[in-house]
């Protein structure tokens, strides 16, 4: 028996109640890029740009190639053992069930408090457009809506998640075409632009090349997301042929959606200019006198916003499902409705983000929005690690099993090399994190709401049961 048909019938046996293989591969897909390109890559572009000058385009570039290794390593574990909340069941098998529970409430607590932030920058934006209405109304009304859809079929989420996903990418195109047209010339008032913006303050690395690696936890940030391919992969059609398709077009859009937007952002702009009062997308097109691009913008991001609270709620709930499927959390968690939804986890989640909601709205200085955004760059690092950790021990079991590397259906290519490579550079990305005072409180945070989990798990919750009594160890499965 091949290992991927193994896995499967071992979890087809004990799950009982299954989550329905509702998502087509074009869902999964723009379901990943919905969770990374979110208001955060709209406005907060260009704090990176501010910190970083022209070279933040570098900075994008090597996040790419991160992005690129962790989508690898879960490319082989997806499609061989293909459940939804992926990462924190391979964590219990194949590190510790004492960090899967770590890992998992971090990671759900990261999603719990940055889907706030969304909704309260759809509220923001709506505002604009109808001032009568406060911001809260507006967040309140947005986050009713993503519940709904999020306790619907799975393919109605997926569906709107595609749709919202489209409204960015288009829109992202645009401003590619237009930028390019306005450094050849073509359009607006300066004709060709040659190096005179990119190098004209001070030249391509204005800061430093250190200051690149200082941003790194941000711009992971804005990556972040792409890991929900992994959280969707128990409810995706044809495991075995969607995922590996959807992680090469996700990795390489992400590379083309961020690095060559930014790259051609500051050939036009001048980064000195650049900041978080509005899209900086929006400010260069009206510097270049096109006055209209703020108004298109806002709705962008507004579309962002929500779409990026969407399929946030969607993998904070499949994660907390998985705890509870591994007894880790309670288990009234794991269970799901008439959809197939994992409904207690989706209703805890979207309690959490109202408490989000009303902290972000009476929180005027915005330092609890500081805060937990790098807190969401350590967690989310902290995610990645443990994914490409545990495909690295994943690989070892089967050669130690003795198991034909050939059998897999998807392998992560220049193993284990790349492997190491993108364990350790997030590991340095997160040491960076210690050097920067406006990170820094991420440690603070991030490092408890880590390790708490674990130690209640080692003294308390190792005694719990898991739902799936009748779990089949992976040794047994790798013998051929």
């Amino acid at each position: 028996m091949q290992v991927k048909e193994a896995v499967l019938l071992s979890r087809d046996m004990v799950a009982g109640q299954e989550l329905q293989r509702g998502l087509k591969a074009r869902h999964l897909q723009l379901i990943a890029l919905g969770g990374i390109i979110g208001s955060g890559y709209f406005l907060g572009t260009g704090y990176v740009i501010d910190s970083v000058g022209p070279a933040a385009s570098l900075a994008y570039l090597l996040g790419g190639l991160i992005v690129l290794c962790v989508m690898l390593c879960l490319g082989e574990l997806a499609v061989a053992v293909p459940i939804s909340s992926s990462f924190v069941t391979y964590a219990n098998d194949f590190i510790s069930p004492s960090w899967a529970c770590g890992v998992g409430w971090s990671y759900w607590l990261t999603w719990v408090t940055y889907v706030p932030a969304e909704m309260i920058a759809a509220g923001i934006i709506m505002n604009f457009f109808f001032p009568s209405v406060g911001t809260l109304w507006w967040a309140v009304f947005f986050g009713l809506i993503i519940t709904i859809i999020n306790l619907s079929y799975v393919g109605t989420f997926g569906e709107m998640e595609f749709w919202l996903a489209i409204i960015k990418i288009m829109a992202i195109i645009m401003f590619v075409i237009m930028a390019g047209l306005i450094f050849l010339g073509v359009i607006g008032k300066e004709g060709f632009m040659g190096s005179s913006v990119l190098l004209g303050e001070g030249g391509f690395i204005p800061k430093g090349s250190w200051a690149i690696f200082l941003t790194m936890v941000i711009i992971l940030v804005n990556f972040q997301g792409s890991e929900i391919i992994g959280l969707a992969a128990g409810e995706s059609k044809e495991p075995e042929k969607t995922i590996p398709v959807a992680i090469r077009n996700v990795t390489w859009r992400i590379v083309a959606l961020y690095v060559i937007p930014v790259f051609l952002l500051v050939c036009i702009y001048p980064w000195n200019k650049a900041g978080l009062e509005e899209s900086v997308f929006a400010a260069a097109l009206n510097h270049h006198g096109f006055q209209w691009a703020g108004g298109l913008f806002s709705f962008v991001v507004l579309t962002a916003a929500i779409s990026c609270s969407n399929s946030g709620l969607y993998g904070c709930t499949r994660a907390v499902y998985a705890l509870a499927r591994e007894g880790m959390a309670p288990a009234w968690l794991g269970k799901l409705n008439k959809n197939s939804v994992p409904q207690n986890a989706t209703i805890l989640s979207v309690l959490g983000c109202w408490v989000g909601v009303i902290a972000y709205t009476f929180d005027t200085s915005e330092v609890i929005f500081t805060y937990l955004l790098a807190l969401s760059g350590f967690t989310g690092a902290i995610a990645w690690i443990s994914i490409c950790w545990s495909q690295l021990n994943f690989r070892r079991r089967l050669e130690k099993s003795g198991y034909d590397i050939n059998k897999l259906k998807y392998r992560t290519p220049l193993f284990p090399y790349l492997t190491h490579f993108a364990i350790w550079i997030q590991v340095a990305c997160l040491a960076v994190i210690a050097l920067n005072e406006e990170l820094r409180a991420s440690f603070y945070i991030g490092v408890p709401l880590l390790m708490i989990p674990i130690i209640w798990y080692k003294v308390w919750g190792h005694k719990l049961k898991p739902m799936d009594v009748k779990r089949v160890k992976y040794e047994d499965l790798f013998k051929v």
